[in-house]
Order: C-alpha cells, then sequence, then structure tokens
C-alpha cells in the first residue's frame, strides 16, 4: 500500500470499529444508526475482521441474522415479506420495536465414520417469537447466515470476469461431476446484469454494494448507493424516526470503508513444511476438494489498485456456486442461486478462526461444530469427497484437517 493512501486504510477502519448513534448527536460523522438495526458497528458482526457465529441457547443473534422472501425472480432476485421484507432486524431505536425476536433449536443427525467411530451433526430450526409488526407470510423462506472472515477481499474482486467465466462449467461439459456456474445479479449502480461474487450466494457484485447493503439492512444508514431508508408499509411509524442527513454515511466515510475492506491483508500460511500437513494437502487433492476450493488465482492489472494487482494468490475458492445437496439447501433461491447452491468460500485464513474469533463454527450457518463437520455436511456435487474423507483413516483425516488449520 502507497503511503499516501495509508489514512484512508485507518479513517475506514475506525469506522468499521465504532458504534453509530442515533441522529442527532453531537458526533454527526457517525450518527444516523437504525431505525431498525442488526448490530450498532461493523465489528459486532466481523469481530477483528473475522467470522460471526450462532448464539448459544438462549442468547440473541449478534454476529449472524436471518434473512427472508417470498419469492424469487432470477433477474431481480428475491422478493420481501411485504411486513417484514428481506432481514429480519431484532434491534431498534428507543421508542421503537424491533421487528422480532428469534429462537434457534437443533435436531441432532447421528453418523459414524468407514472406521466404525461415530459423530454427531447438528442442523438449525428457526422460530419466530413475538412479531412486533403484524403476521409473517406463510410461505416465509429463511436463511441463517452469519457474518464472513473480510480477508482478502479485494484481492477476490480483482480476479478477472473472463476467469470466472471459464472456470464455469454449469452443464458439466468435462464429465467431473462438478458443476460450477455463475450467479448473474443486479448491479444498482448501472442497472445492469453482472456476475455475483460475494455473499454466501454470490449474491452481490461489488465490495461497493455488498458493503452498501450492509450499511442498510444492518445497521439502518442510507449511503450514496442506497439513499434511502428500508421499511414497510406496515412499519409507517418508523418514518417519523430522525435521519443523520442523506446520506447518512458520507460519500468519504463509504469511499475509505470500501478501502479498507479491499486491502486487509490475508494471513500467512503456518508450518507449510510439516510431513502431515504435506500429507494432508496431498490427500485434501486426492479427494477432489480441489475441484472446487481451487488453490491458486491470479488477479488482473488494476490501473487505480497496483496494490491488488498481478498477483497469485491462494485463496481455495473459484467463486462459483455449487449444489450442495438437500442437508445443507435453505430452500431460498437468489438470482440465479437455487436454494441448494452455495458459492464456494475461501479457505484462506480459516486455521486461525478459534485464534481471532475464539470459536470454530463453520457454514453459512455456523452449524458445523469444527472442521470436520463442515466436510460431513457436503453433499451434492462435493458428496463423492464426503465420502472420501468419510472411508478415510483416522489417521489421514487428522492430516487432512491439520492440512486445513494451516492455511
Amino acid at each position: 500500500m502507497p503511503p499516501e493512501r495509508k489514512p484512508a486504510f485507518f479513517v475506514g477502519n475506525s469506522f468499521f470499529n465504532e458504534n453509530w448513534v442515533a441522529a442527532p448527536a453531537s458526533t454527526v460523522a457517525r450518527d444516523g444508526l437504525g431505525p431498525l438495526f442488526n448490530a450498532r458497528s461493523c465489528s459486532a458482526c466481523h469481530f477483528k475482521d473475522g467470522r460471526g457465529r450462532p448464539p448459544e441457547p438462549g442468547e440473541a443473534m449478534v454476529s449472524m441474522l436471518l434473512r427472508i422472501s417470498t419469492t424469487n425472480c432470477p433477474d431481480n432476485g428475491p422478493s420481501g415479506d411485504v411486513t417484514y421484507g428481506l432481514q429480519i432486524q431484532p434491534h431498534a431505536l428507543p421508542r421503537f420495536q424491533g421487528e422480532a425476536d428469534l429462537k434457534i433449536e437443533y435436531h441432532e443427525i447421528d453418523g459414524s465414520y468407514a472406521d466404525g467411530e461415530p459423530y454427531r451433526l447438528r442442523k438449525p430450526v428457526y422460530q419466530f417469537e413475538k412479531l412486533h409488526y403484524g403476521p409473517i407470510s406463510t410461505n416465509i423462506q429463511t436463511s441463517g447466515r452469519v457474518a464472513p472472515a473480510l480477508i482478502g477481499l479485494g484481492l477476490l474482486e480483482a480476479i478477472p470476469e473472463s476467469v470466472l467465466q471459464q472456470l464455469a462449467d454449469p452443464d458439466d461439459r468435462d464429465g467431473n461431476g462438478i458443476s460450477g456456474k455463475l450467479n448473474i445479479v443486479l448491479d444498482v449502480q448501472s442497472g445492469r446484469k453482472t456476475i455475483g461474487r460475494f455473499g454466501w450466494k454470490a449474491e452481490q457484485p461489488s465490495l461497493r454494494q455488498q458493503i452498501a447493503a450492509a450499511f442498510l439492512g444492518d445497521m439502518g444508514l442510507t449511503t450514496p448507493l442506497f439513499k434511502t431508508g428500508e421499511y414497510t408499509a406496515a412499519q409507517s411509524i418508523l418514518s417519523s424516526a430522525p435521519d443523520g442527513g442523506v446520506p447518512e454515511v458520507s460519500e468519504k466515510i463509504f469511499n475509505d470503508m470500501i478501502y479498507y475492506c479491499q486491502t486487509l491483508a490475508v494471513p500467512a500460511r503456518r508450518e507449510t513444511k510439516s510431513s502431515t500437513i504435506l500429507r494432508g494437502e496431498a490427500l485434501f487433492r486426492q479427494a477432489s476438494c480441489t475441484a472446487c476450493h481451487l488453490p491458486e488465482l491470479v488477479t488482473g492489472t488494476l490501473q487505480e489498485f497496483p496494490e491488488l494487482s498481478q498477483q497469485a494468490i491462494q485463496p481455495f475458492t473459484d467463486l462459483l456456486l455449487h449444489d450442495m445437496g438437500e442437508g445443507l439447501a435453505d430452500d431460498r433461491p437468489v438470482f440465479q442461486a437455487s436454494g441448494r447452491e452455495w458459492r464456494t468460500p475461501p479457505l484462506w485464513g480459516i486455521g486461525l478462526q478459534k485464534t481471532v474469533n475464539g470459536h470454530e463454527f463453520f457454514l453459512h450457518d455456523g452449524r458445523a461444530r469444527g472442521l470436520a463437520e463442515a466436510i460431513l455436511w457436503h453433499g451434492g456435487e462435493a458428496a463423492p469427497s464426503r465420502e472420501a474423507f468419510r472411508q478415510m483413516s483416522k489417521t489421514d483425516r487428522e492430516a487432512l484437517l491439520e492440512f486445513l488449520r494451516s492455511l
């Protein structure tokens, strides 16, 4: 990063970590929160720029949220509930009420490895409690989402579209059983359809739109991209809430936040010469995990971002959608992504999650209590890789997991 860009990075970092407050306030640069929201700051969900987790029994959702919808149009995306929109926001400013209280229960599923060692998986079930603005649609589609890690996002954005188009194989022309496809989504700024690459279903085309959507949906803050608040006719009482100006997040602060997220570095791998880790890497490849979790990609040339250009990176993702089977299906389609399809999440930095965030909950809803459970949930196109892992000896399974912890 050139020295003249560092101030923007640190300003973005500051606004990422500090709480936003209700308007009007003496801290005019940080006011305008709500009136409905999930969190008061970005770091409340992305603690230390890392991953969120599902709540413990009896806890409220802190670094996790519930997306909702009723129908989906492949061209225009999901349609929200007439009363509660596209996301449940459980918190509100004083004199208003949050949308709902949510409860998570888990159904246990027993299984065993080929060597007889048992395991237990858990599947979340979401329940609405105390819906404060009226009933919710009977055909509501729900999807729990934990906050993903933010490292390396600018590098992923710098992968040329032509590379993603070459990687896509929706009809499985090569016959390897893997049919990754692109999600084609709406770019709000241009009004055109383009390739999605951010979000659990690759529903956002750019970091700019991803961050603006998070500001609006998670904190109720308007930006230069989304300049109006988000509440339904049934929530008209919220129109009396004071705002922090239009937009509430200024152009400069918005751009500094984007730059901060674009340039967060990826941690270096550890113990890469270990014989166990090298064997685990070989087993990872033999199980065909690299068919989706691609070990290496090369960024394009971005004139305005030389710090992101022409880099060979190891994100272990293809940024494509894959059918992950009925077990992981949320039955909530988004643009071209079906209810069974998910974007391949990057694996870089995954071995430091416990160090950074103090937990090892994985997958889009945090149901997996460790890397082994995350693998065992793989179905659909990934079922052969899951079965290869399940058939391994305990020593080989541990070697593969140690490789993942080195990333």
